[in-house]
């Protein structure tokens, strides 16, 4: 899981798409949310990507998720958990990551918003040394459809030795394009401390659609690096995602 020339890309992809914010004509106030809401999630994918790489050695997962959030003041916790194959792929042991984190999100002004928080991603019985247990704290900072998040390990990342303080940063745009499909376009870089080899950017074109049933997703995803391989396959390479998930 080189920030150089990779980072003048992100930073160009913020100039472009920070004024699309500025432009849009303002949505009609939403509609009144109770004090404290709790909801669920659960999606299958064909493949778990992270920040480009593949969890599931390129095979599919299960997952579901729980978060609650108090309207009022922003503050939120939630829990998420997915079958994965890198921990055993890497000598390790067990098959789950479960994620628990918290943090608060709100209103800068009428543009920006924010949402600061941390995750810890647990992978029981992992038996990988360092462990591949990791907890990172994030910022976000959000205007219209366009997104920029920092996330900083404050522990060795993902079973990388003598890695605390690896930090990846994340360019999002999210745009409605017609008829309630939404164009997804991404570019990260993970930065792994003192392991400059597994050091990589990453990418994302996609779609997704709402059909109120469900919501589908299919992305092409892609990391420059072949550092990240799993039973002899590029955990990284070029490969389409297909999503289908639900929020109740």
């Amino acid at each position: 899981m080189k920030m150089t020339k990779n980072f003048t890309l992100i930073a160009a992809l913020t100039l472009a798409f920070a004024s699309m914010a500025h432009a849009e004509e303002a949505a009609p106030a939403p509609e009144a949310k109770p004090d404290n809401e709790v909801t669920y999630n659960a999606a299958v994918v064909s493949d778990y990507r992270y920040r480009g790489i593949s969890q599931t050695r390129l095979k599919p997962a299960l997952q579901v998720g729980a978060d609650y959030v108090n309207n009022p003041t922003g503050f939120y916790l939630g829990t998420w958990a997915t079958n994965i194959k890198w921990v055993k792929d890497g000598g390790g042991d067990g098959s789950i990551e479960w994620d628990i984190y918290g943090g608060k999100r709100g209103a800068i002004n009428d543009t920006f918003s924010y949402d600061v928080g941390g995750l810890y991603y647990a992978y029981p019985s992992n038996k990988l040394s360092p462990s591949a247990n990791t907890f990172e704290l994030y910022g976000q900072i959000s205007a219209g459809p366009f997104s920029l998040k920092y996330s900083h390990s404050t522990t060795n990342l993902f079973g990388f030795a003598d890695s605390k303080n690896s930090g990846y940063v994340d360019a999002q745009v999210n745009q409605e394009v017609a008829d309630g499909y939404v164009l997804n376009l991404h570019v990260g870089h993970q930065n792994v401390k003192n392991n400059g080899a597994a050091s990589y950017t990453d990418y994302k074109l996609g779609v997704t659609k709402d059909f109120g049933v469900v919501s589908v997703a299919l992305a092409a995803v892609y990391a420059d690096t072949d550092a990240y391989v799993g039973k002899g396959k590029n955990l990284g390479k070029t490969g389409a995602v297909l999503t289908i998930s639900k929020t109740f």
